[in-house]
């Protein structure tokens, strides 16, 4: 059995947009969900776990206290209770799955918890290419994204999950964060805009070198870009990560994101599947989809890395 790839789930809020609920455009994305239907989270959750994934995770990637304070006009206990929900939303749906049939011969799901860039609560695009950084210190980051973090460690996820940073700095402040929680255990995955860069900018073989940094990373990557883009960036930094931390890799489908109209579609494909069997080849070992990547991807990706296959789900 194939089992040295961890399998991650695929978007949520792509799911609960299938399920009809209004998510582009909103200042929230796909908390809002947290407080207005929390049942459609674990809904969704389900539905991963079926399809093969041995990590969900929570739907905080856009839950900070500020955020649901200025949109959801509540006070700091409330919102933090609220980013909190995600945690335990997240662990009902894995307490759910392990008690069924389908959990059998499965190893036990696993919750990371979701930390977005700063440029989420701006809700300006600019986590698209991170520019804020150009003008907010790395303790100002810091500052930002600590109460967020602290929420997840509190709340008891597994692992924390620092995804879709678009700049070697607001990396350099989430690991230096992380610091401060010496007994929680991380992934980094960044965002990038071509075969070599960051979305900011950067030497993506430079931002790896972080992995050196800590000893509590146990996997560096990308998400959230062109499937296509993910062997050349792994290639340009193949001797940049440090030998004891894995690679992550969770791409969405290849369609980009436009402010004003949404997704636009894209011509590719190989499917994500065909694609992950290639990128275990170079050495990734926790793999899944992220925006536009749905449970039926996510159970093709786990029949192709696993045996025996998943039933229908």
């Amino acid at each position: 059995m194939n089992e040295d790839v961890k399998i991650l789930d695929g978007g949520l809020a792509t799911e609960l947009e299938a399920d009809g609920f209004q998510i582009q455009g909103d200042p929230l994305w796909s908390a809002r969900i947290l407080q207005s239907n929390p049942q459609a989270i674990i809904d969704v959750h389900s539905r991963y776990l079926c399809s093969g994934a041995d990590i969900i995770t929570t739907a905080t990637y856009q839950a900070t206290v500020e955020g649901f304070m200025k949109h959801l006009e509540l006070n700091v206990q409330q919102a933090v209770e609220v980013i909190q929900s995600g945690v335990t939303l997240a662990k009902k749906a894995v307490e759910k799955f392990s008690l069924s049939c389908k959990s059998k011969g499965r190893r036990p799901p696993q919750v990371a918890g979701s930390i977005g860039p700063y440029g989420v609560f701006l809700h300006d695009g600019s986590e698209y290419n991170g520019n804020y950084v150009d003008t907010i210190t790395l303790e100002e980051l810091k500052a930002w994204h600590r109460h967020q973090m602290q929420c997840l460690v509190t709340a008891g996820v597994d692992i924390i999950a620092m995804e879709t940073i678009p700049s070697q700095k607001e990396a350099e402040a989430l690991v230096g964060l992380l610091r401060e929680f010496p007994n929680t255990k991380a992934w980094l995955s960044f965002s990038c805009k071509d075969e070599r860069l960051t979305c900011h900018g950067e030497p993506f073989e430079e931002a790896v070198k972080l992995s050196a940094k800590s000893e509590q990373l146990v996997a560096i990557g990308i998400n959230c870009s062109s499937p296509e883009l993910i062997s050349p960036l792994l290639t340009s930094a193949e001797r940049s990560k440090h030998p004891s931390i894995d690679w992550i890799v969770y791409p969405n489908s290849g369609e980009s994101w436009d402010v004003n109209s949404g997704w636009q579609v894209c011509s590719s494909k190989r499917s994500l599947a065909s694609l992950a069997m290639e990128w275990k080849q170079m050495g990734a070992t926790w793999i899944g989809g992220c925006c536009r990547i749905t449970p039926s991807d996510i159970k093709e990706l786990y029949n192709a890395l696993r045996k025996p296959k998943l039933t229908d789900v």
